[in-house]
């Protein structure tokens, strides 16, 4: 019999303390999508492996690369980690209103087209919601820029958000956690965000379901 290929999650945290509430994020939106994917029907049979990497742990490594051209060989492995991973998570905490020189470092190592295809869950934290607009003005954009699918939900976490359960007009941290791991789940196994197979059956007609990547490419022409 033979072993079934597990699938990989990776998750980059560029929090820089210790504790840290972007590491905390990237725990939570991972145990979200291992759930969501441990529940799936299809991964039956299959392990799923997840994994932090906290890039406070590389910085030294990460600015010797970019003046060298050569990374040390655990930097090596983590690059070679999130190109192979089959979904990946991206949380940074916000600095003077965009992403950590942190992980824009990391994120400037890798190949841009390593990640073509890749689905990808955006994740930020910061002191207010004033910030929440980061996802779209700076992260989006990097990822699009790397060929990357990145899910509809992004999650924002101020540091009012943590124990919050939310309100009538808006969603609870955990429940958006909940539904990007979601969504980056069922990206992982090739399914739209609704759970939907992408495939089309020959007699599906009008009603056929539309593949993940042009729902995301529909919305970016909206």
């Amino acid at each position: 019999m033979f072993a079934t290929t597990p699938l990989r999650v990776v998750a980059v945290s560029a929090g820089l303390s210790q504790p840290s509430s972007t590491r905390l994020l990237a725990d939570r939106l991972a145990a979200a999508t291992r759930e969501r994917l441990a529940a799936e029907q299809d991964t039956a049979g299959r392990d799923v492996e997840v994994r932090v990497i906290e890039l406070r742990d590389f910085a030294v490594d990460i600015a010797n690369h970019l003046v060298s051209g050569f990374p040390s060989a655990g930097l090596r492995e983590a690059i070679d980690a999130v190109t192979e991973a089959d979904g990946l998570i991206a949380v940074t905490p916000v600095f003077t209103a965009s992403y950590s020189g942190l992980f824009k470092s990391f994120f400037d190592l890798i190949d841009h087209t390593a990640l073509t295809g890749k689905p990808v869950v955006i994740a930020a934290t910061g002191g207010t919601a004033r910030h929440s607009l980061v996802l779209e003005h700076a992260l989006r954009p990097l990822f699009a820029y790397l060929r990357a699918v990145t899910v509809p939900t992004s999650v924002y976490a101020a540091s009012e958000d943590w124990g919050s359960s939310g309100d009538e007009y808006t969603e609870g941290l955990p429940s958006r956690t909940r539904r990007a791991g979601g969504e980056l789940a069922s990206a992982v196994l090739g399914r739209t965000v609704s759970g939907a197979s992408r495939t089309p059956g020959l007699d599906d007609g009008e009603d056929a379901v539309v593949p993940f990547e042009q729902q995301l490419a529909d919305l970016r022409l909206d």
